[in-house]
């Protein structure tokens, strides 16, 4: 169940990133739909905190660099290792594919860094993208890292739509197709949740978080190439595992 109030935020703050200038009070409620009357509280009461506003007079409203200074500080808190981001580019550099981690965030996988593929045809993605867990690899890779307990915890608020003829359709397909991709070695989506986009993706072994690497593009190129960007990804892990765990050093 979404709180309207804070679903509204959010597409304010989306309508922004797309429209990139500011918009008065009569252009947000009639551009997002919203009554007048709801349009001026939300607005006022951003304004009021700082979040909010008016770069020319009479010109509208823009959000202010508060909300960056903000996410900075949350970011800066739990940051990503330096050694995953060169894990990533190195993987999008050898397989020339978009390539993105994962991180749960409550029924979905959520990407937290991405590097796009340079290719003309490609996935196009975004930190902040989201995708059901259960229909997408890289979701599924997250959901392998969980105990039985917890995905069955998990399962009871899911609700298991039908994307695509591949997506897994019930809990019983789930555990199936981790099972299988525990045998493969990886995980894998042909079209599960996006049509026409494979995906390969593998638990990134990064202490106490559960994370996931995935490799993405269109089916013409990736499908014919699975077994080799999966073996680059797993590759790239070990190395990646071996920075951060290093074997010690011997001793007299």
């Amino acid at each position: 169940m979404q709180v309207k109030q804070a679903a509204n935020v959010l597409e304010l703050l989306e309508f922004f990133a797309r429209r990139q200038k500011p918009a008065t009070l009569a252009e947000l409620s009639d551009e997002l739909g919203w009554p007048r009357s709801s349009t001026f509280n939300l607005i006022g009461t951003l304004a009021d905190k700082g979040y909010l506003y008016e770069p020319r007079a009479r010109g509208g409203y823009y959000p202010s660099p508060r909300w960056l200074a903000m996410a900075q500080a949350v970011a800066s808190a739990e940051p990503l290792p330096e050694a995953v981001l060169q894990l990533v580019a190195e993987v999008a550099r050898e397989t020339g594919e978009t390539t993105a981690i994962g991180a749960p965030s409550g029924t979905h996988a959520v990407f937290i860094y991405v590097i796009e593929s340079e290719a003309p045809i490609r996935y196009f993605a975004q930190e902040g993208h989201r995708l059901p867990i259960q229909a997408s690899s890289t979701g599924r890779a997250i959901l392998a890292q969980y105990s039985v307990a917890e995905r069955d915890a998990l399962y009871r608020k899911i609700t298991f739509e039908r994307y695509a003829p591949t997506t897994p359709s019930n809990i019983d397909a789930v555990e199936a197709e981790l099972r299988r991709s525990s045998v493969r070695g990886y995980h894998f989506s042909d079209g599960d949740y996006s049509r026409d986009l494979v995906g390969i993706a593998c638990p990134l072994p990064l202490p106490e978080r559960r994370l996931s690497i995935v490799v993405a593009g269109p089916q013409f190129r990736c499908l014919p190439r699975a077994e080799e960007i999966a073996a680059t990804l797993r590759a790239a892990i070990e190395r990646f595992r071996g920075e951060i765990n290093p074997a010690p050093s011997g001793g007299a």
